[in-house]
């Protein structure tokens, strides 16, 4: 991958990767539209149970709205790579928070539960084009020495939309509506788009050129040939399917409990929020206490034991507690997988990047409906205990079979 930043008819080895004192206002800028598109993606999780009755659907097919963001964002991936590099990231950043922003309006007056799903997978398409193209443009601005800072300080933001999405969904919906909490996060996405707009340090970019498809196909093909990278890539597909796909079930099943409404299942959800701020929090002496294989074993047993907890379907306060540790035990697993991935390919770290989510969202995407299934041939229990046994088996899994030392992909010519 090339630097960037380079302007035509300069050596590359003349130029440093970024000026130091742009690196914080960079990573601002990316805050801001990490934000954005997070605070959209968690926002309809504690509405299930209202949408279902207000729209005349069932809960299950309402849980289904997170399929319909989640699947468009990962098969955009593969797309957004290319035309990224080709065209820049910052202007498809742009665009892509600026179309975000305009279905997220649409959907606060959308008249059905179909036109609802539409406007999901228009709005889940263009929030695929701000974190996996943050990530890379991190890559290509910040040298290797603070690299990771710069990610973990990235990371803050995007958990905090999390938190703040699902929190705020279930807190304020009862004043608003679910129309009202449409159009706060359309307005969340409008200002996150005018922050990347006017925040990013545009001088000195290339010119727009055409996306070459035909080599990032290549590029693709040659990651996937690397075993690591395939070990990688399943394991944050199952793991979203065992964690993520119970997200959207958790308020019809806390109101089927007489637990409380959307405000319970947004608190439910925050605390998954806040365990993965604990884990940004204490990751300097996780990895120096645990390294690798502990650190995804360590994880694992941690998601386990909190879906059994949310299985045995106690209390609200308890599923929030379990939730908030289960936030720390996935960031344990999926931040080693993510720090992983970045090195299976360092000259195609773009497109190693965009493989990897689009695993994961695919993950997502099919977990809701799977995990729905379960719900209703299992139940509660059946269901979260299958979840429990499957992340488990999948930390002790990778631990061992990421134990050796990655060979980078060697790429032709």
């Amino acid at each position: 991958m090339t630097d960037s930043t380079e302007p035509a008819l300069v050596p590359a080895a003349t130029l440093p990767k970024s000026p130091p004192t742009s690196i914080p206002r960079l990573i601002v800028v990316l805050a801001c539209a990490g934000f954005g598109s997070t605070f959209a993606l968690r926002s309809v999780e504690p509405l299930v149970g209202v949408l279902a009755r207000d729209l005349a659907s069932d809960a299950h097919t309402v849980a289904l709205l997170s399929t319909a963001f989640a699947l468009p964002y990962a098969f955009i991936q593969p797309v957004l790579g290319p035309i990224g590099d080709a065209l820049g990231k910052e202007r498809v950043m742009s665009t892509c928070l600026a179309v975000l922003a305009v279905a997220l309006t649409l959907c606060s007056i959308a008249p059905d539960i179909g036109s609802l799903f539409g406007l999901r997978m228009l709005a889940g398409a263009a929030a695929g084009g701000c974190i996996p193209l943050s990530l890379a443009l991190l890559g290509d601005r910040v040298p290797m020495e603070g690299r990771q800072v710069a990610i973990g300080r990235f990371l803050v933001a995007v958990i905090l939309g999390q938190l703040s999405g699902s929190t705020f969904a279930g807190l304020i919906e009862a004043a608003i509506g679910w129309r009202g909490v449409f159009a706060v996060t359309a307005a969340v996405a409008a200002i996150a788009c005018a922050a990347t707009v006017f925040g990013f340090d545009r001088t000195g970019r290339p010119a727009a050129r055409r996306p070459a498809f035909g080599e990032a196909v290549t590029r693709y093909r040659t990651i996937l040939r690397n075993p690591r990278a395939r070990v990688l890539f399943s394991a944050v597909f199952i793991e979203a399917i065992a964690i993520f796909g119970v997200f959207p079930h958790l308020a019809p099943l806390i109101e089927a409990r007489g637990e409380g409404g959307p405000r319970e299942a947004g608190l439910v959800l925050a605390g998954f929020a806040v365990g993965g701020l604990l884990y940004s929090a204490l990751v300097g002496l996780l990895v120096r206490l645990l390294g690798l294989p502990r650190m995804l074993i360590g994880g694992g047993l941690i998601c386990s034991a909190s879906l059994t907890v949310v299985g045995l379907a106690g209390t609200w306060q308890v599923d929030c507690a379990a939730l908030t540790a289960m936030g720390l035990g996935f960031y344990m697993l999926h931040n080693t997988y993510q720090t992983q991935v970045t090195e299976v390919a360092p000259k195609a770290r773009a497109s190693a990047v965009a493989l990897h989510a689009f695993s994961f969202f695919c993950g997502q995407a099919l977990g809701v409906a799977v995990i729905g299934q379960a719900l209703l041939g299992f139940g509660q229990l059946g269901a979260l205990l299958g979840c429990a046994v499957t992340i488990l088996a999948l930390g002790i899994g990778t631990a061992i079979a990421l134990r050796q030392k990655p060979a980078p992909v060697a790429f032709p010519g």
